[in-house]
């Protein structure tokens, strides 16, 4: 299971801007794919060095960099842009929670990008961080797979009106994207919630158990990531951003209701989850509860016949009934009575 929120003491000491890398060891190579498009044409490419990078003015770019491991290549590209070094200290720094900043002709986002691996049969996640300038936007990715296909294919196709809106509503798409993929997260986790109670009904083995606590932390995680996202969000369609169009706002109001459902659908399943959890600890209960009244009926019904075996077991000589010719067989016949009675007894109480 992913850790999406990861602490680290790299940076304690250092000064404000210190640019140091936080988050998982990457080995994969720098992968820079770009965008160039306006509404009549687009055009997509790949940059080996930040130079080969086109930026200008009559057209639309998105740069999509992934390895944000690779420090100075940020920092050089961030330069390019002229973004604040605290704001690329952000972006290095994949242990942020995801905000909202507007910089001096820019506005940055940071998201949790969650995805379902099969592999690990759980959540995987990563940081995406958004630069949106005037005429660009850039995301920072820390490994190659996203859930930016769909954008790429719009626009390839100059299907709708991506080419001829601009970056705020590329950035919009793309956010639409990372928080549409979190309805496939929770699709999956809701179908291990229905195969998880049916073992627990089944079986109510500790693997169950198990299984519900994994769930519950994944859960964790999407919260994590789903709360703060939703005011991300709000301050997107409610804030007075310049760079942002009034008429894409009514666009980001709508990721901004698909967030709401996000959580609600978290807060359903993390109570379904508590739930099963206080109806196997319920069910593990019942089933000692039941164990226990057995063998106390057992012990209380051989309770009289060890007294019976008792008194006729010790070694005194003058003791009655010990020359009786059928003395062990009358004595079984009243265990037996005895035990007997003691079950009707005990069923006619409904104790049985």
């Amino acid at each position: 299971m992913a850790k999406l929120f990861r602490h680290s003491s790299k940076k304690v000491g250092l000064p404000p801007g210190a640019l140091v890398y936080v988050g998982k060891k990457h080995e994969q190579p720098l992968d820079i794919n770009c965008f160039e498009y306006s509404a009549q044409h687009c055009e997509s490419y790949k940059a080996n060095t930040i130079e080969e990078i086109r930026h200008s003015a009559d057209a639309f770019h998105w740069i999509d960099l992934i390895g944000v491991h690779h420090v100075e290549i940020v920092e050089k590209l961030c330069s390019r842009f002229n973004v604040h070094p605290l704001t690329i200290e952000d972006i290095i720094n994949t242990d942020q929670r995801p905000k909202i900043e507007e910089g001096d002709g820019y506005v940055y986002v940071v998201l949790k990008m969650l995805d379902y691996d099969k592999k690990v049969n759980g959540i995987v996640g990563e940081q995406i961080s958004l630069l949106m300038g005037p005429n660009f936007v850039i995301t920072f990715q820390e490994r190659p797979g996203d859930t930016f296909q769909g954008v790429r294919n719009r626009l390839s196709a100059g299907k709708g009106r991506i080419r001829k809106s601009g970056p705020g509503y590329l950035m919009y798409a793309l956010i639409d994207g990372i928080i549409d993929n979190y309805y496939t997260v929770l699709e999956r986790m809701g179908e291990r919630l229905e195969n998880s109670e049916e073992a627990l009904l089944k079986s109510q083995s500790n693997q169950s158990l198990h299984e519900l606590y994994h769930l519950k932390r994944e859960l964790l995680l999407v919260r994590r990531a789903a709360w703060p996202a939703r005011e991300v969000l709000a301050r997107l369609q409610r804030d007075e951003l310049p760079l942002i169009r009034a008429e894409h706002k009514v666009y980001y109001r709508d990721v901004y209701d698909h967030t709401i459902q996000v959580i609600d659908t978290v807060e359903t399943y993390r109570d379904l989850v508590a739930g099963m959890v206080d109806l196997y600890q319920s069910m593990q209960s019942n089933r000692m509860n039941a164990i226990m009244k057995v063998l106390t009926i057992i012990s209380t019904i051989f309770i009289p016949l060890t007294f019976i075996a008792g008194v006729y077991g010790m070694n005194f000589e003058y003791m009655p009934e010990l020359d009786t010719k059928y003395g062990y067989f009358i004595s079984l016949l009243v265990m037996a009575a005895v035990a007997l009675t003691m079950i009707f007894w005990f069923r006619r109480k409904n104790w049985l």
